[in-house]
């Protein structure tokens, strides 16, 4: 979804949504969390009060009437209930009328919950500068524990991973040998006008590990190849300077050099990566990039990977390089190391090795 369809919806649901919630939505509009997030986070906000309302634990009779002093005597035992929806109900279809949340996405949603209610207890202000009320239940709901360890999480991504040379071999592929598979003039006249570009993103997210909107939300000058480094603003609204890794600036320099002429940008076009639109130049977006990444990998090795598969990779070789967590937790923007334990399955060949010499002396 674009960034102006995020925008748009958002605006219709924080008008469903109480007037917290809607002190909300703003003060985090300018933080900012980024659209996409506050989308998530509303409609998660609209699942939980809308089950409220079902189950009879408000009294009102609309989402936007649930008052403060609801929330803040929702008692453990209510939000218990709550995550044992999520549990045992959940995402439900007409293919799959009793079908299940993964423990991931239930997560996301008592962590979109557990930022409501620290906003509403510790970073509101009413008119006497105090919070809108002081107890978090939140604090006492756990997270649901993954259900599943590291190591199945690395065997299932690991193939889809382009690790050894094989990214140096998926650029070159992109460059040269893409358009020999191509059947008509349109598709490769497509091809060589965004040649340039499709490299050089697929060159930045495998050389810094940003993500897709962190890419598609950079402008121009964000990017300085002479220090190797790009600013992005990571989740939560924090800015941050990326090292590049220098193997990939050949792939970045030559779509520097066509991005004026070959997609009109002028001075008052900031972004750094762009589409052609119909009469100016346009901000590429993260469905674009998603959908490039999808057509380029599926031709290279018959697997559609996504933009999140290039993160994996530099993370995992990173990791296999250095052996510190903390030094790739701090290029890919976590503030901890609890997210890269993956990358040491994914790249960790001892245990098999261990096991293949256990009889080998016997």
């Amino acid at each position: 979804m674009k960034k102006e369809n995020y925008i748009s919806n958002n605006e219709q649901l924080s008008q469903l949504m109480p007037s917290y919630v809607q002190d909300y939505y703003l003060e985090k509009s300018t933080v900012p969390l980024s659209p996409a997030t506050l989308y998530q986070y509303l409609n998660e906000f609209k699942r939980f009060f809308t089950w409220m309302i079902d189950t009879n634990i408000t009294n009102a009779s609309a989402i936007n009437n649930i008052s403060l002093t609801e929330l803040e005597h929702l008692s453990k035992q209510d939000m218990e209930l709550y995550k044992a929806f999520l549990l045992n109900r959940g995402k439900q279809s007409a293919n799959k009328p009793q079908g299940t949340l993964s423990h991931q996405t239930i997560n996301r949603s008592l962590n979109a919950l557990s930022a409501l209610f620290r906003y509403l207890t510790e970073e509101s202000e009413n008119e006497n500068g105090e919070p809108y009320f002081y107890r978090n239940v939140m604090k006492k709901i756990a997270l649901v524990p993954d259900s599943e360890t590291y190591q199945t999480r690395a065997h299932n991504i690991k193939d889809k991973l382009m690790l050894g040379h094989t990214d140096v071999d998926y650029l070159d592929f992109i460059q040269n040998r893409y358009p020999k598979q191509l059947r008509g003039k349109r598709l490769l006249k497509m091809y060589e006008r965004d040649r340039e570009r499709d490299v050089a993103i697929n060159a930045l997210m495998l050389g810094t590990g940003i993500r897709v909107s962190e890419l598609t939300n950079s402008n121009l000058s964000d990017l300085n190849l002479k220090k190797a480094i790009i600013s992005v603003i990571r989740k939560g609204g924090k800015r941050d300077a990326v090292p590049i890794a220098d193997w990939v600036l050949p792939y970045i320099e030559p779509y520097l050099s066509i991005r004026t002429n070959r997609y009109l940008a002028t001075k008052a076009t900031p972004a750094l990566f762009l589409t052609k639109g119909e009469h100016y130049p346009r901000r590429i977006s993260t469905a674009t990039v998603e959908l490039l990444v999808a057509k380029y990998s599926q031709a290279f090795n018959h697997v559609r990977i996504t933009p999140h598969k290039l993160r994996h990779t530099l993370a995992s070789k990173l990791y296999l390089e250095t052996n510190n967590e903390h030094l790739v937790a701090t290029q890919l923007g976590q503030t901890s190391t609890k997210a890269t334990g993956l990358y040491t399955h994914i790249i960790d060949t001892k245990q098999k090795a261990a096991l293949d010499e256990l009889h080998r002396d016997h």
